[in-house]
């Protein structure tokens, strides 16, 4: 019963957010208080949504130091160069810009922590994307995917709860796994140069003097074939350059009528003449951010402390009075609204699943639907499952609750943790996307995007980009 009830709690969930019924975070708080009650376990949901907020606690904390630190890099111009280099080598051609996403996304990922990947790369090409019109959909997709399989690097995370829990060496895992993931960051790389024509052949090609001077107009976002859709205004059929035309891609709108008119406000991470620029101050924050980067690589004290320290001494320095930091947390209060709640939102969704039973009953369900005949070939098996169980479940139910006993049945059949190991790593492309990822929600939310559209969009993409890294793994002979 706890089996089918918790698939139900997650599909309802998935249902109601990927159709906007429901926000996330009501979804998040209110799905999992009604299943609870219905399992009978409704006097418990204090305690396990204690427990979970506990559990994420640190994590909530974290992002919010990291939002307003980043954000002031934002604010002072730590990345307006790479802005406007970027802006500059893409010529404002969408191909380029939607591929560049990919790899910045996955250059900052080697800092191997999620949340400040996609802080560094929204703050770097949200101006880009907005500007042209192009759709926030595939970067935050393409930036989900590309931190995906970088995020099996060892300090990731994976990789050490891969070992930890199968007591093993995690370069014994993560090397031999390299050529697999390597073709599976080729494979992101292909997508967003597939995404990026796409986008090419609906908006077409610019010079950076148009961009620069391009009427606001609503914003699109680009949703899967079969929406129904097509065509567009004549005001972007005049503003297409090039080849034109609605393309193969399906435009619905944003929906989001605030959205009209906010182009230049947007814009101003290159405006020049904003008040809040530190140009005296450049090597400092960008000092101090490589510095601050270096440290949670080196683990020298834990991350929600090195980004809280950060905030306190960017505020400091480059704003000195108090009356300049409090403006700029108030203009960062928003995010960190956001971004926040949705965690401890997801901690009582989390809670909920592990302190009634559900998440165990359903991984034992899974792996006892799996034939004995499939155990010669459970590396295989571990590798499919890891899709929707890493999707479904955190990364440490999955590694400490679910791999130990798929590693097990495969010893029984002569297969090797390692395999097993190397194998549980297939899904993490997707597992960036998941609802329980809070990192997900620091992308959606900087970028303005519904945490629905994104899902819709990138799930299949995501899918891929898995099979992709666990074909390779087989044909390289390290699954």
């Amino acid at each position: 019963m706890l089996t089918i009830l918790g698939f139900a709690m997650i599909a309802t969930f998935l249902v109601l957010i990927m159709t906007k019924k429901m926000s996330p975070i009501a979804a998040l708080v209110l799905i999992p208080a009604l299943f609870c009650v219905a399992v009978g376990q409704g006097a418990n949901l204090g305690d396990y949504v204690i427990e979970g907020v506990g559990n994420l606690a640190p994590t909530a904390a974290m992002l919010m130091f990291a939002i307003v630190y980043f954000g002031v890099m934002i604010d002072v111009g730590l990345f307006d160069p790479i802005v406007r280099g970027i802006l500059r080598f893409c010529k404002a051609d969408p191909m380029r810009i939607v591929v560049g996403t990919a790899v910045l996304a996955a250059i900052v990922s080697l800092d191997g922590d999620g949340s400040t990947t996609f802080m560094i790369t929204v703050s770097a090409m949200y101006p880009l994307y907005k500007r042209l019109k192009m759709s926030l959909v595939v970067m935050t997709g393409v930036a989900a995917t590309a931190n995906g399989v970088m995020n099996t690097l060892p300090w990731g995370g994976p990789t050490a709860r891969a070992a930890t829990a199968l007591k093993l060496d995690a370069s014994e895992i993560f090397i031999p796994m390299i050529p697999a993931l390597a073709v599976g960051l080729l494979a992101v790389f292909l997508l967003s140069y597939v995404l990026g024509l796409r986008e090419r052949k609906r908006l077409g090609m610019l010079t950076l003097d148009e961009a620069l001077v391009r009427e606001p107009e609503q914003e699109t976002v680009l949703a899967g074939a079969g929406t129904g859709a097509g065509g567009g205004s004549g005001r972007e059929d005049r503003l297409r350059k090039g080849s034109g035309g609605s393309g193969s891609a399906d435009l619905t709108q944003d929906g989001d009528g605030d959205e009209e008119g906010e182009d230049e406000e947007e814009f101003k991470g290159l405006d020049p003449n904003r008040s809040t620029l530190r140009p005296k101050l450049y090597w400092f924050n960008a000092g101090l951010t490589v510095a601050l980067l270096t440290a949670m690589i080196m683990e020298l004290m834990p991350i929600p402390v090195l980004f809280l320290l950060g905030a306190a001494l960017a505020l400091t320095v480059n704003f000195p009075h108090m009356p300049d930091q409090r403006a700029r947390i108030a203009a960062h209060a928003d995010n960190v609204l956001n971004v926040s709640g949705m965690v401890f939102a997801a901690a009582v969704f989390t809670g909920v699943l592990t302190g009634t039973g559900m998440v165990e009953n359903m991984a034992d369900w899974v792996v006892g639907a799996v034939p004995d005949a499939m155990g010669p070939h459970m590396a295989i098996v571990t590798g499919l499952l890891s899709l929707p169980l890493t999707y479904f479940m955190s990364n440490d139910g999955f590694y400490f609750g679910v791999v130990p006993v798929l590693a097990e049945a495969g010893a029984a059949h002569g297969v090797s943790p390692l395999e097993i190991a190397r194998a549980s790593l297939a899904g993490q492309a997707l597992h960036m996307s998941s609802p329980l990822v809070p990192a997900v929600y620091v992308l959606v939310g900087m970028a303005k995007v519904e945490f629905g559209d994104h899902t819709r969009f990138t799930v299949k993409w995501a899918v891929l980009t898995s099979l992709v890294v666990l074909g390779a793994g087989i044909l390289f002979g390290t699954i």
